[in-house]
């Protein structure tokens, strides 16, 4: 007589095969950016390492802004904003800048303000975390368009503080920006020098290559915790419908507080990480222009999903450097001259992919899976799906 499998058994054995699959995919995903700039930096050249280093403070920044537009359903025109204000904040704390323009604070630090760059970081989140509550706080009852206005505004006029903040009193060097930011210094190790590690010449894009990995890793956990917490759920409940979250007892004004904060000092982190990476900060790497990306990052990577976002920054960061190396060697091999400016073709190849994707993938390229995919999933697996 043949037996029958209880059904707790074949649950567990799903259960067991899909983490061993889990298991697999994270080891070998591990691998791949342990080994991405050795391999890259073998075929192309540092110049990709350094591309891949920007990528994963596209990687921080569309995370931040995921946690606003994504998570809460607030559009935020603006983000790069909390970007300056991180990367100022290192600039000051970090290079002579306040020294030499300032006699008091000579006169009480006189070797010059060199602060650790593990005290910079929390200072430069918590200065970007309250410039969010700052822009939150007066938008509490603005949607939609009205707050993409507004927010477009908060950007633009950071970004002009900082162009003339150089008189009466100088702060920021105006359109000069600041030079001499230390570079990173962790456990004895300066970034900005190559050292031998197990045999391999790692060059400063690579070391901090590495760091920005950590960090993306560390923003990456707290999303997730976020996105799974009852804050995560009240965010989600807001951004489907905030007078049904209202009506549930959602108290939405300070919800909505803590998005714009958290989502900043993600930003006044890969500002901090960008500051200490360029060594020099200006009011022109903070345009308009680039919160754009960042927004493209997390709509075209799938608003709302962790994975997604992480992949449309990386394609954003990556894409338009590729066509930049390969238009204008096509060109001339093709014509033997250039035809039409490089950066011409290269921006409306880039324009031309994103409307595309918007008409053929309108919910990104990796979505969030719907509800009832969830709920086919888990049923799969022999588990209940948790309520919100």
């Amino acid at each position: 007589m043949t037996s029958i499998q209880p059904i707790e058994t074949s649950a567990s054995l799903v259960e067991e095969r899909h983490t061993a699959k889990t298991v697999t995919v994270g080891v070998l995903t591990a691998a791949l950016v342990v080994a991405a700039p050795l391999l890259i930096g073998a075929a192309g050249g540092n110049y990709w390492v350094r591309v891949l280093d920007f990528a994963m403070l596209y990687v921080m920044l569309a995370l931040g802004l995921n946690v606003v537009v994504g998570f809460a359903g607030l559009l935020d025109l603006g983000y790069i904003a909390f970007y300056a204000v991180g990367a100022y904040t290192a600039a000051l704390l970090s290079s002579p800048h306040l020294t030499s323009h300032f006699d008091w604070i000579a006169q009480l630090v006189p070797g010059g303000l060199h602060v650790p760059f593990f005290l910079i970081v929390p200072i430069a989140m918590a200065f970007a975390a309250f410039f969010g509550i700052l822009l939150g706080a007066p938008t509490l009852r603005l949607r939609g368009d009205y707050l993409a206005i507004v927010t477009l505004g908060f950007g633009e006029i950071v970004r002009i503080f900082m162009n003339n903040l150089d008189r009466p009193v100088n702060v920021t060097n105006g359109p000069q920006g600041i030079t001499g930011i230390d570079p990173v210094t962790v456990a004895g190790f300066n970034l900005s020098q190559t050292h031998e590690i197990f045999g391999f010449s790692l060059p400063s894009v690579y070391m901090y290559y590495y760091l920005f990995v950590l960090c993306a890793l560390l923003v990456i956990w707290v999303c997730t915790r976020l996105q799974h917490s009852r804050i995560g759920r009240a965010w989600a409940a807001i951004r489907e419908d905030e007078i049904a979250a209202k009506a549930m007892g959602i108290n939405t004004r300070n919800v909505k507080l803590l998005a714009f904060a958290m989502g900043a000092s993600f930003g006044g982190l890969s500002g901090a990480m960008f500051g200490a990476f360029q060594g020099f900060v200006s009011p022109e790497s903070f345009t308009f222009w680039e919160s754009v990306v960042v927004l493209a990052c997390v709509v075209l990577g799938g608003m709302g999903h962790i994975p997604g976002v992480i992949l449309g920054a990386v394609l954003l960061a990556v894409f338009p450097e590729f066509l930049r190396s390969t238009m204008s060697p096509l060109q001339h091999m093709l014509f033997g001259h250039d035809v039409i400016d490089t950066e011409v073709i290269r921006q409306g190849l880039y324009g031309l992919a994103m409307v595309l994707i918007m008409l053929y993938r309108s919910e990104g390229i990796w979505p969030a899976p719907k509800h009832e995919d969830r709920i086919a999933k888990l049923a799969k697996r022999g588990k209940k799906p948790a309520r919100a």
